[in-house]
């Protein structure tokens, strides 16, 4: 069983910045496949941003270019810097782990954007 906590979520400007962080409790982090997603209010769960073991990356189009994932293993966290956030980022963002058929999911960190 892995445990996530995020954190960094909060309410912001739009044009304004977040860094959000997730620290895995997982003994072998670095092997883990790592990922942010968010859910807004009526909508369903979506992929914002992936970062395999070997620390290539993936975002989602309405995040490319101003969402950067990042990784440290040896703190065993994952790290989604957020810029020019925008008013439809506001959600409820979650960190998730992977290794072969197992992800787990933290609780969320609430992200609003005002405009």
């Amino acid at each position: 069983q892995v445990q996530l906590v995020e954190s960094g979520g909060d309410l912001v400007q739009a044009g304004g910045s977040l860094r959000l962080s997730c620290v895995a409790s997982a003994n072998i982090f670095r092997l883990y496949n790592m990922g942010w997603y968010r859910q807004a209010p009526g909508k369903q769960r979506e992929s914002v941003a992936t970062i395999t073991s070997s620390a290539s990356t993936r975002y989602a189009d309405f995040v490319k270019g101003r969402f950067t994932i990042s990784r440290d293993n040896a703190k065993k966290t994952v790290y989604l810097q957020m810029n020019s956030l925008k008013p439809e980022d506001t959600a409820i963002y979650y960190c998730a782990a992977q290794i072969g058929s197992n992800r787990y999911w933290g609780q969320g960190t609430q992200v609003t954007v005002s405009s």
